[in-house]
């Protein structure tokens, strides 16, 4: 993207033209300026996108880290299939836990869905580390019916990707590994967390990988700062 060359931001949101029943002159002023700063978000997004994909290769990928899926064990690499870039999710629900975590879950029922377009352009692997029966048994019972499932019984590839917190406890990663020329590297992960929120802010990463923020923050209400989705209502 050209940033030089793009027309103003405020210009766009003044030929914008859209106008609701019996709104304010002081409700379209408004809108119009935020609209106009929405312009800058979506630019600012296609600007670190452009940046993500321009990284140096990132580590070179040594294991072969083996899993347990549905048809049985699954090594690293054959997670790939017949695609060169991985997406993999480390999903909280370690075998100290009797139910996974509910931000985890919420984040995957809306995942579950996009599952076959993904596949399109990526392979995508969920690793946790309990049981790959207990695994299972979950996703049958949240009625998920696409998102693939892997058990890392050993943990070796979730303490070398972070999906693993500092005091032995389940954390949440996302992680992009790549396999060009017989070589697999990792590529990107979400870094953001405790250490990078700003006063007052929950800890989240940026791009939000869930869905339900992203409509959450078009209400008037907001990101509440006390409320988290939970299994069950």
């Amino acid at each position: 993207m050209d940033n030089q060359h793009l027309v103003p931001a405020a210009v766009l949101a003044a030929k914008n033209g859209v106008r609701f029943p019996n709104e304010s002159e002081e409700y379209r002023i408004a809108r119009d300026a935020l609209l106009a700063e929405e312009i800058e978000l979506r630019r600012h997004i296609e600007r670190v996108a452009v940046q993500r994909r321009a990284l140096p290769p990132g580590g070179e990928v040594t294991k072969d880290y083996r899993f347990e899926g549905s048809d049985g064990p699954i090594s690293f690499s054959e997670l790939f299939a017949d695609k060169d870039t991985l997406i993999v999710y480390s999903y909280m629900f370690g075998p100290q836990r009797e139910r996974p975590c509910p931000m985890c879950t919420s984040l995957l029922s809306a995942w579950d869905g996009e599952v076959p377009d993904i596949k399109q352009r990526a392979a995508l692997a969920v690793v946790a580390r309990s049981p790959i029966g207990k695994l299972l048994a979950f996703k049958k019972e949240r009625g998920w019916h696409h998102l693939p499932l892997y058990s890392d019984a050993t943990d070796d590839y979730s303490r070398d990707y972070h999906g693993i917190g500092g005091d032995g406890s389940d954390d949440a990663a996302f992680n992009v590994f790549t396999r060009r020329d017989g070589t697999i590297r990792h590529f990107w992960s979400q870094e953001m967390g405790g250490v990078t929120a700003d006063p007052g802010e929950d800890p989240r990463g940026a791009p939000d990988l869930m869905p339900l923020w992203t409509i959450i923050d078009s209400t008037p209400e907001g990101r509440p700062a006390d409320w988290y989705p939970k299994l069950s209502y």
